[in-house]
């Protein structure tokens, strides 16, 4: 009897652990229905694809079919019905590029004055002021600084040395003097004058030494006539730029250089110059020859300086310049191209009642002119502002020029038929 009970109570807890586990593996089916199947996400390898809801992958927790139960069976046939889904490369299209239109090549700018004579009214003015701002104004230092390259004529010789000529006015500035020289921003000058040799040739070779040791070009005058003759090239923006040098204004016939002798190379006869220019155009891009010339104080060029600019022209300049006469002179166009007869006076006495500074824009389309007045008087030489006192002063040079205008801007145009 005891041992029927015995095997009563063996039954019975066996029948409890099956319940027992059929409770846990029916709640654990249940779990199972409520928890989402991830799967992992694959993105198509490169020169592949990914798993487009084939076969799942092998870390995929297991299906709750494996249970047996409804749930389970619901759960794989929605799983097997959804698509695995695929990140995929997202091929855009290359925006269009346009190569930029390249910019046009910056204009050159070559500013030229006139006589240049560092008298004692603007020493005066130089030491009253303790700088260059005593003798040019802001204006014109700033058109200066703006400048590729700013030419003048030199109209003396520095040097400590020599005796002067035998003539009513002689020049002479001590070399130290040129430090006013890079005030004034000046990097090339002509010395073809009836100045240069005023104290003889000690004198001129101080001044080609000063300006060499300065670094400021100069043509027109020399140690020989070869120096004397020598065409000065200065690149500028991958162009070269060329400059000579001649005078038609001696007031001896000796102070012409020669092979053996310094001195001023001269334009008398115009065919050595016209030779020179002729062989420079191979050596640069843009040719100016600056040539001493005229008679003092006529507005007007003469006969021989329109016949021999017009010669120089033909030969192969593209610009040309002149001084001597003191006061300024017209401007005209000969084949396109400009000659400025003269330039006046800039820095130089007590009193300069008309001057400009000349700019000559040059780019591919040719070389574009312009002017920028102003006025002098105790060794102080100020742009012009105000716009009347302009206007007057394109006025002026019109009426004393061939077949030009100049705008409000002083931009001078050609009206040649």
């Amino acid at each position: 009897m005891r041992e029927n009970s015995r095997i009563k109570t063996i039954i019975i807890g066996f029948i409890l652990i099956l319940a027992a586990v059929g409770v846990i593996r029916a709640a654990a089916g249940l779990v199972m229905r409520a928890t989402p199947n991830y799967q992992k996400i694959e993105t198509a390898d490169a020169g592949g694809e990914g798993n487009k809801g084939g076969k799942p992958d092998d870390d995929r927790e297991p299906q709750a079919a494996e249970d047996g139960g409804d749930g389970g069976t619901e759960a794989n046939t929605v799983e097997s019905d959804a698509a695995e889904p695929v990140i995929k490369e997202t091929e855009t299209a290359e925006p269009e590029t346009t190569e930029p239109e390249p910019e046009p090549p910056a204009e050159i700018k070559l500013l030229f004055a006139g006589d240049v004579y560092l008298s004692d009214h603007v020493l005066n003015a130089y030491q009253k002021a303790g700088g260059i701002h005593g003798v040019l104004d802001q204006n014109y230092l700033d058109y200066i600084a703006a400048a590729d390259l700013f030419m003048v004529n030199e109209e003396f010789p520095f040097s400590s040395r020599g005796t002067a000529a035998d003539k009513t006015y002689t020049f002479r500035l001590p070399p130290e003097k040129i430090s006013m020289f890079h005030e004034m921003g000046i990097d090339i000058v002509t010395l073809a004058n009836n100045h240069t040799l005023d104290f003889g040739r000690e004198a001129l070779e101080d001044t080609c030494l000063t300006l060499d040791q300065a670094g400021i070009r100069y043509v027109g005058a020399g140690t020989d006539l070869n120096r004397a003759k020598q065409l000065e090239v200065m690149e500028v923006q991958g162009k070269k730029i060329g400059f000579l040098g001649a005078s038609r204004v001696i007031p001896y016939g000796d102070w012409g250089a020669t092979e053996s002798r310094s001195g001023l190379f001269l334009t008398y006869d115009p065919a050595q110059l016209l030779k020179e220019i002729e062989n420079a155009r191979e050596e640069c891009d843009f040719l100016v020859v600056y040539v001493h010339w005229g008679i003092e104080r006529n507005e007007k060029p003469e006969t021989y300086q329109k016949n021999m600019g017009r010669q120089y022209i033909d030969a192969g300049a593209d610009l040309v310049i002149g001084s001597h006469p003191h006061v300024l002179q017209g401007i005209e166009y000969y084949n396109g191209k400009p000659i400025v007869y003269s330039m006046g006076n800039f820095v130089f006495g007590s009193s300069i009642p008309k001057t400009m500074l000349l700019q000559a824009d040059i780019s591919d389309e040719g070389v574009s002119l312009s002017l920028i007045p102003g006025t002098s008087g105790a060794g102080y030489t100020r742009a012009l502002e105000d716009g009347a006192k302009k206007r007057e002063f394109y006025n002026y040079l019109e009426s004393i020029s061939f077949d030009i205008t100049i705008d409000d801007e002083g931009v001078v145009h050609s009206i040649q038929p």
